[in-house]
């Protein structure tokens, strides 16, 4: 087996002691299921006695999606602030003016320690529209509490933060059935 293919199988071996330390992960790509892995990892972390946060971009503050319902159910934390959709949105610099604001919400809670686990999702938006900046994302990262996880999900995830990222997984549509035609069904997308 080459480098090339066994490199596509699965992680290389490194050589040498293995550290503990906080991830930050990176769900990105135009496929189905960066939210729903991250929430993977939110229930994961929950069930091992982790805090844990979910703090949603673009998605309107009074949303009440499967998530948002199973997260209030079990007691996770979760706060949405935006208005929705930014291609149905009226007014995208009220959008924009929300994005920095939940992020001014978001530093506070990564620099608190309160968490073992942020996910910040539909996060790469506003750092794609150059709403936040991602030197300023990346700064607040590196100053984080050395064993908190941080999942960032979206498209677009500029490669800076990429770069930093210890984990990314690219989400490659294959098959969906809105390409058929077909609405988005409660359970599977909301």
């Amino acid at each position: 087996m080459s480098t090339e293919e066994s490199s596509q199988e699965g992680p290389q071996s490194v050589k040498g002691p293995r550290i503990n330390k906080g991830l930050v992960i990176i769900n990105t790509g135009n496929g189905k299921g960066k939210t729903t892995a991250a929430m993977g990892v939110m229930f994961r972390s929950w069930g091992r006695d982790m805090k844990v946060i979910m703090l949603q971009f673009i998605k309107h503050s009074t949303a009440n999606f499967g998530e948002q319902r199973a997260a209030k159910k079990i007691g996770v934390e979760m706060r949405a602030m935006g208005d929705g959709f930014t291609w149905r949105s009226k007014d995208l610099d009220q959008t924009a003016d929300l994005a920095r604001a939940h992020w001014e919400d978001c530093k506070e809670v990564i620099a608190s320690g309160e968490y073992d686990l942020v996910i910040l999702d539909e996060f790469t938006y506003p750092m794609h529209y150059g709403w936040i900046p991602v030197a300023d994302v990346i700064e607040v990262l590196s100053k984080r509490p050395e064993m908190q996880h941080v999942v960032i999900t979206g498209r677009h995830a500029p490669q800076e933060l990429v770069d930093y990222a210890d984990l990314v997984t690219e989400m490659t549509v294959v098959k969906h059935p809105y390409q058929q035609g077909i609405k988005a069904q409660p359970g599977i997308e909301f």
